[in-house]
């Protein structure tokens, strides 16, 4: 990798952009190997600790440097790239430690953010199996309770769950999606039914909550405009990543594996399929762009932006990916092979709220003209 950047980068973001570069590449050494054992790569984040990432990622306003969306995106998607389940992690680490900085600016935001530059994990535990991509809009009910309130029920898809030190939780308080800092206890355990196809090392567990105290003076107020969207912003750059990956594998297979006399890629099919994803890639990677151009300058077309780039992202991830392994052939399909690993990788991305039917469905709403029933 490379301190030489294509944007525009300030002086105190340089040196963390730097060390984020050079770490991804002992990264995607490792890869391989944390997805076969389904593990939390704990050193590897521990190192992104001490590189300054999470000062660099928590805005000025609440006591870190605040990277720019520009050089936010650039940092995810250089993850993603070198392995997206480091990625993955911590993205949600991040965005569950800045938003309990922010939400809780007025009372326990300068806990939260002293504990997040201390090292401390942080995981995101809103998605419910009952609430489907409406991660925001919890329909569990937290009920009044000693020293706040009680939660009994479940969350889902808890990235880093088992390392976490805090989680970022909602639920129902009045009828009103209401959030708060919860620090694990023995009410919260985890449901051991990890096996999944992609994205193995985040470990993103089932968590149960069984009368968890919901701490009223860890409770803040509802994310909104103003907040730095870490997880908006993340997503698509995750997609992005891993599809970067899978196309720099399967050229690299195309080069080096010949058929007839000569290298596959001189295939005319091969040329033409990848012409198509790679000019697809490109368009996607330039919307994304322009999404954290808008949210840089706060504009509010920033957040439906970031939407759109996530629906393209997370499509164009799979296309690629699945070109990779056609390209590849039947080595492409072994295990050993970085193609399959992409593939699985590549899928995850379109489940990740807001999947991409949902997104299809606010999109086209929003071009149709049609108000959501």
């Amino acid at each position: 990798m490379t301190d030489s950047f294509e944007f525009p980068v300030r002086a105190d973001e340089r040196e963390p952009l730097a060390r984020v570069a050079r770490l991804a590449d002992e990264f995607r050494a490792t890869a391989a190997e944390f997805d076969e054992r389904a593990e939390i790569p704990v050193a590897h984040l521990a190192a992104l600790h001490e590189a300054g990432l999470d000062r660099a990622v928590l805005p000025d306003r609440v006591g870190g440097t605040g990277l720019s969306y520009r050089a936010f995106g650039w940092v995810v998607r250089t993850l993603a790239a070198a392995d997206p389940s480091i990625a993955t992690i911590w993205t949600m680490h991040a965005g569950a430690g800045v938003a309990l900085a922010e939400i809780t600016a007025e009372t326990m935001g300068s806990f939260f953010a002293e504990e997040f530059l201390a090292g401390k994990r942080f995981a995101n535990a809103l998605s419910e199996p009952a609430s489907g991509n409406r991660f925001l809009q919890p329909q569990q009910v937290a009920e009044p309770g000693a020293g706040g309130w009680t939660l009994t029920g479940a969350k889902r898809f808890v990235s880093g769950a088992e390392i976490a030190d805090y989680l970022l939780v909602n639920a129902l308080v009045d009828g009103q999606p209401t959030f708060f800092g919860v620090v694990p206890d023995d009410t919260v355990s985890v449901i051991p039914i990890w096996d999944t196809l992609g994205l193995r090392a985040t470990r993103s567990q089932l968590l149960s909550f069984d009368r968890t105290v919901l701490r009223a003076e860890y409770r803040g107020r509802r994310p909104g405009p103003g907040d730095f969207a870490v997880i908006p912003a993340g997503l698509p750059a995750i997609s992005l990543g891993i599809a970067d990956a899978a196309l720099d594998a399967l050229v690299e297979h195309a080069r080096s594996r010949e058929i007839l006399g000569a290298p596959l890629a001189h295939q005319q099919w091969v040329q033409y399929e990848v012409a198509d994803v790679q000019t697809r890639l490109a368009a996607a990677h330039a919307l994304y762009e322009r999404a954290l151009d808008l949210a840089d300058n706060a504009i509010p077309a920033a957040l439906p932006t970031m939407g759109r780039a996530k629906y393209l992202a997370n499509k164009v991830a799979v296309d690629v990916a699945q070109l990779g392994v056609r390209v590849g052939g039947a080595s492409g399909y072994l295990k050993r092979s970085p193609i399959q690993r992409h593939l699985r990788d590549a899928e995850a991305g379109q489940l990740m709220a807001y999947s991409t039917e949902v997104l299809a469905g606010v999109i086209g709403r929003e071009v149709l003209g049609v108000e959501e029933g």
